[in-house]
């Protein structure tokens, strides 16, 4: 059996890096890496179901963003959070009002509205605990939506009228996510399309 890993591997075990250090290694790299106060992490790939995934919420989004303020990236979109350090590749990030680049970085993003990952078993507890943690500290998020790659299951996280964190769990065919900032729906019929649990991952 495969060991399960809780976060990304440390993929330079040198030293601390600086920002801009990491910047320089990551340009020729062909994975992508986190940076997190320092430390440098490999991320890592995708199976089957996770892209049947990302290629059914993606284009999904994208219709429905159509005319509207906001657009969606995939992976390749390097996110940065300034109020902890952490760069990253969110699996899908929606920005609204055109892009604010990082001050550090001018390929770099800051402040999207809606981040979503899909949960792989090697990230899943990472996504779920530690990084949502670190995404918190974006002062633009409304949004923070997991989708599992293994099950039926769709965890998905608002800022309610309080202001507070809120979970809306879907884990039925006939269930419907409801994007609460962006005004639009889209089913887990459209979202698991040509997914197969039986597959492996």
């Amino acid at each position: 059996m495969d060991e399960i890993v809780n976060e990304p591997a440390v993929a330079y075990h040198k030293r601390h890096y600086t920002v801009e250090e990491y910047l320089e290694l990551e340009k020729p790299s062909t994975i992508k890496h986190e940076y997190f106060q320092g430390e440098i992490f490999a991320m890592s790939g995708a199976g089957d179901n996770h892209n049947e995934i990302f290629s059914n919420v993606f284009g999904e989004i994208v219709h429905k963003l159509k005319g509207k303020p906001c657009r969606a990236y995939g992976s390749d979109k390097r996110m940065n959070i300034p109020e902890n350090t952490l760069f990253t590749y969110p699996d899908i990030s929606i920005y609204c009002n055109e892009l604010i680049h990082s001050e550090i970085d001018g390929d770099t993003s800051i402040l999207p509205t809606v981040i979503i990952e899909i949960l792989s078993p090697s990230t899943k507890n990472y996504d779920r605990g530690k990084k949502f943690n670190l995404y918190k500290d974006i002062p633009s998020l409304k949004e923070y939506i997991m989708i599992d790659s293994e099950s039926m299951s769709v965890e998905a996280y608002y800022i309610n009228d309080e202001q507070k964190w809120a979970l809306h769990q879907h884990q039925d065919i006939s269930d419907t996510l409801t994007f609460v900032s962006m005004g639009f729906d889209v089913t887990l019929a459209d979202i698991y399309s040509h997914v197969s649990f039986n597959a492996t991952i």
